[in-house]
């Protein structure tokens, strides 16, 4: 046996191995999801965990039935992160009004007065969004001190709904990069391993979540940036279908030559939490004329029963280690015995992806960028992301008619593609990354190589909804996602496959930075 041969023999006896021991312990998690209902049950999450790491849906519910206040909610969230917080860095703003704003949520209910779904329930905001009378940097130093007039659109609906922003979180300049690093605030650290990337865009919404500085946050996916922040971190995220969520208030305005790449999207730790989220958030605003007016689909309503699953563990850009694989395999199981009928399968389309993504950058996708610059006040030399700078050498600002019409024709043809091999399907099971959360990079770089994130970059080239739970742990503790995507408008298939997973994995261990022995799953 040659060298090679015996390296692939040991590389499937150890993932054999490990989906052994896998499977034995998610044996026992399905016989006990089995008997439990389908929808949260709001009384076992009381007892069996701190409020602070119970659902925005559970808190929403105590505050209601008059058994939490507002105010006390309110104000451990804030001592949280006063202690919590300088240790990871996700939180890089506190909205002085908080504790006014939820004092007078409790006044309000004592009345009767209910504000909707989320009354009383505090918020973080990703610092990409516009926030009225908080300060919104995008990350960028023109904009250190500013603080808009008026919220985002997807802030002016939670706060409609009952929410209280209490904070902003971090994020690496206009969004643009895969490590939370800018030049106002620096890294956020990942709070499983604080030399490890959190991810990014969305990193520091996701760090704080997991360590239950907040119940849930808003982030944006322009090629993973809710999905990888969530992987890294253990919280589960939606990307939605493009042009289904407002990006009025963004950083990243309608319109760009990119313009469907753009997706905003919740993160929080519990897919209840992102089924009521999304609803909120979702449908036009009568400004971002880039949104359809489409019903929100009920996830509820969906059979798995039957449906047809894809499970793709290797999408031939990047190969995932062992340990991602395995958590892949163990999600196609559970489907399996869930009755889906499931088999592997690769879009071979899927092999374009960072052809198709550095494409648009050739034909001027950069000039964004400039323009970005230019309005915050921000010099081009002080831009925080390195790959701008090198891409910039590179890249003219003179673009042949051809060149661009070359681009788009690709790029539908790409899309046209990959919709036709998902057309056989009602959902593919996927990983979100090549690896679990990297050590954090030299500043201004990316914390893996691009082609890691080619699992998630492809759904944004495709507008897809497609949305992450965490499946599996590593060797070095490290959170794994499993990624659930659909066809376009299917976040109702998307969002039952995430709760039925949820259910069934087995619970995970909090980080250690929480100094507690509590699990969530």
């Amino acid at each position: 046996m040659s060298k090679a041969d015996k390296d692939h023999s040991a590389s499937i006896s150890r993932r054999e191995l490990l989906k052994t021991t896998i499977l034995a312990t998610v044996g026992f998690a399905a016989s006990r999801a089995s008997s439990q209902s389908v929808n949260s049950n709001v009384g076992e999450q009381s007892s069996s965990e701190s409020i602070m790491f119970q659902s925005a849906v559970s808190q929403a519910q105590q505050i209601r039935d008059k058994l939490l206040g507002s105010e006390e909610l309110v104000k451990q969230h804030l001592q949280r992160i006063e202690q919590i917080n300088p240790k990871i860095n996700a939180v890089v703003a506190l909205a002085d009004d908080a504790i006014e704003q939820a004092k007078r949520a409790d006044k309000a209910l004592a009345k009767g007065n209910l504000m909707g779904p989320l009354h009383g329930v505090p918020m973080t905001i990703k610092d990409c969004f516009d926030t009225a009378g908080v300060v919104s940097t995008w990350g960028t130093l023109g904009r250190k001190d500013f603080i808009p007039d008026e919220d985002a659109t997807v802030v002016k609906r939670l706060k409609a709904a009952g929410a209280i922003l209490i904070g902003k979180t971090n994020t690496p300049e206009f969004t643009l990069s895969f490590e939370t690093h800018n030049h106002i605030h620096g890294f956020t650290n990942n709070p499983y391993d604080l030399n490890r990337s959190p991810g990014g865009s969305s990193g520091g919404a996701a760090a704080a979540i997991a360590t239950g500085l907040t119940p849930f946050d808003i982030g944006t996916d322009y090629g993973g940036s809710i999905r990888v922040p969530s992987h890294c971190c253990g919280t589960v995220g939606i990307k939605p279908t493009s042009g289904s969520v407002p990006r009025t208030g963004l950083c990243l305005p309608p319109g760009m030559l990119t313009d469907s790449l753009s997706h905003v999207g919740p993160l929080a730790r519990r897919v209840e939490d992102l089924k009521m989220l999304l609803a909120i958030i979702w449908g036009p605003d009568s400004i971002d004329t880039r949104i359809s007016k489409v019903p929100f689909p009920d996830p509820d309503s969906i059979e798995l029963k039957g449906l047809k699953c894809a499970v793709m563990t290797d999408n031939g850009v990047a190969t995932p280690d062992e340990e991602t694989v395995a958590a892949v395999e163990l999600a196609g199981k559970i489907l399996t015995d869930a009755g889906l009928a499931v088999r592997e399968d690769r879009l071979t389309g899927v092999a374009d992806t960072m052809a198709i993504d550095a494409g648009f950058w050739a034909v001027g996708g950069h000039a964004f960028i400039k323009q970005l610059l230019d309005a915050a006040g921000t010099r081009p030399e002080q831009y925080a992301n390195n790959w701008f700078g090198q891409m910039s050498a590179m890249v003219t600002d003179r673009v042949s008619v051809k060149e661009l019409n070359n681009q788009l024709v690709r790029f539908e043809q790409f899309r046209s593609r990959l919709q036709q091999q998902m057309s056989q399907y009602d959902v593919l099971i996927s990983p979100v990354n090549a690896r679990p959360a990297q050590v954090h990079p030299a500043p201004g770089d990316a914390p893996f190589p691009i082609e890691y994130a080619s699992y998630t970059m492809v759904f944004d080239l495709t507008g897809w909804p497609s949305g992450v739970v965490r499946g599996g742990t590593s060797s070095e503790g490290l959170p794994i996602g499993v990624q659930i995507t659909a066809n376009p408008w299917r976040e109702d298939i998307v969002l039952a496959v995430m709760s039925h997973l949820e259910r069934v994995f087995p619970k995970f261990a909090l980080p250690e930075i929480n100094q507690a022995s509590t699990v969530f799953s």
